[in-house]
């Protein structure tokens, strides 16, 4: 079976640019390899680039790989961990729609770059 094709979103929550965020994906998802499957990989947050990402991906028929940071057992450093834990996964390439220098965001991205990932970057 051949491995899919991981696409990983991260952005900002207060990120609006519906837009952009279909635009990056469906280009990403015509960079694909015909034989992968896509799967859309985010973290869950329930406003922004994660929400916009899963709604495409829904639309699309992409699988979807939501991973929520747990603010209880984690607390402040939730989504930090989350966002490494995303990274260490992998993905071929990562979308990162960065609003007033959203710190989650511009922290996934870091990681990606760091872990030899492609990182687009999209600003507001």
């Amino acid at each position: 079976m051949t491995k899919p094709y991981r696409v990983l979103v991260t952005g900002s929550r207060d990120w609006h640019d519906q837009h952009a965020i279909w635009d990056a994906l469906a280009t990403a998802t015509r960079e694909a390899p015909d034989d992968q499957d896509l799967v859309i990989v985010h973290g869950a947050c329930p406003s922004g680039a994660d929400h916009i990402a899963h709604e495409w991906a829904r639309g699309y028929g992409a699988t979807i790989e939501a991973h929520p940071a747990n603010w209880v057992i984690n607390g402040k450093r939730a989504g930090f961990i989350r966002n490494q834990l995303m990274v260490n996964l992998g993905a071929d390439v990562c979308l990162a729609f960065i609003r007033n220098g959203s710190r989650g965001a511009s922290h996934t991205a870091r990681l990606a770059e760091q872990a030899g990932i492609p990182v687009r970057r999209w600003t507001a």
